[in-house]
């Protein structure tokens, strides 16, 4: 029991909750936006795949790390832009089409790395950091928080940024009112499909980020399904977080620290059965939904398409 509060397994358990937790976290945030603005993206784990594809693709190709983020936010908008045309302009079932999307990354992405990588399975370069100095020396915290991609940052920042643009700002009222009264926000005269069709573009760029971010920085390398599940965790974050961008960051670390407690207690020396812990952000997952699942707050319009004149 001693060896579970050590500092190598303290630094490992931080270190793994960041590095797991930032893929929900963007997932998350994305799916968060999406929600205020009335759409219910379940498609957003096929946008994860599919970013993550894209984005290793492009690190592979082309050596540039950033190069393979922006590929990856490009690929989750091209799933996310299917979505906004399918759902938001056309009105078909949210629910049908982001299964639909999710099934289509996965067998697309499967397929193609098939034929490109299932012979060589190449991998990346670890990632550089950017050490803060004077707080990357800290025990336990600095390394797992301030000796990190730069990519961690930017992330961090994006959480700060959604906070202020949910509060403070004309957008912000607009999404909100997206998502709880689109028939008053036409009548003041702003385009509804427009608003929720770009919350969903922002979703689809976020969650791509996300599994660019898992493919490069995370493990290195692309495997067929390698999402596992993030993006549905990241529907769950958004759910119970209330529209505050704050609560999907403590969310994800939390999570984050259960996919990653396989490798902590590995450095800790106590031999538990890995499916049982694989299966422990699931069972958490359960646990916060019976805890506090009747207490999230939904827009009232959520998964309802708006047509201007319709009643």
């Amino acid at each position: 029991m001693n060896a579970l509060f050590t500092e190598a397994f303290l630094t490992a358990l931080l270190l793994g909750a960041v590095t797991a937790g930032i893929p929900l976290m963007l997932a998350g945030l994305g799916e968060q936006i999406s929600e205020k603005a009335g759409v219910l993206n379940i498609g957003i784990e096929g946008m994860m795949l599919f970013g993550a594809y894209c984005g290793f693709l492009a690190a592979y190709g082309t050596g540039s790390i950033w190069l393979g983020f922006l590929a990856g936010a490009a690929g989750g908008m091209a799933v996310a832009s299917l979505m906004a045309l399918f759902c938001v302009r056309l009105g078909l079932s949210q629910i049908v089409i982001g299964i639909a999307l999710t099934l289509g990354a996965e067998g697309l992405t499967a397929l193609l790395h098939h034929f490109q990588f299932s012979q060589s399975y190449p991998r990346l370069p670890a990632v550089e950091t950017l050490p803060i100095p004077g707080l990357a020396s800290l025990p336990v915290v600095g390394p797992a928080l301030f000796d990190r991609p730069p990519i961690i940052y930017l992330a961090v920042a994006a959480i700060v940024l959604t906070g202020f643009v949910f509060r403070s700002t004309h957008l912000g009222l607009a999404l909100q009112a997206a998502g709880d009264k689109p028939a008053a926000l036409d009548a003041a005269g702003v385009n509804v499909t427009a608003i929720r069709s770009g919350a969903v573009l922002t979703t689809g760029v976020l969650a791509g980020l996300g599994g660019a971010f898992m493919a490069e920085v995370g493990a290195g390398i692309f495997v067929p399904f390698m999402t596992n599940g993030n993006g549905f965790i990241g529907i769950v974050l958004a759910m119970l977080a209330r529209g505050r961008p704050s609560l999907v960051l403590v969310g994800a670390l939390v999570f984050g620290a259960c996919l990653s407690a396989t490798t902590a207690l590995q450095v800790a020396g106590v031999d538990i059965p890995t499916d049982v812990i694989q299966m422990l952000p699931f069972a958490v997952v359960l646990l916060i939904l019976v805890l506090f699942g009747r207490q999230a707050s939904l827009p009232a319009a959520l998964g309802i398409h708006y047509q201007r004149g319709a009643r």
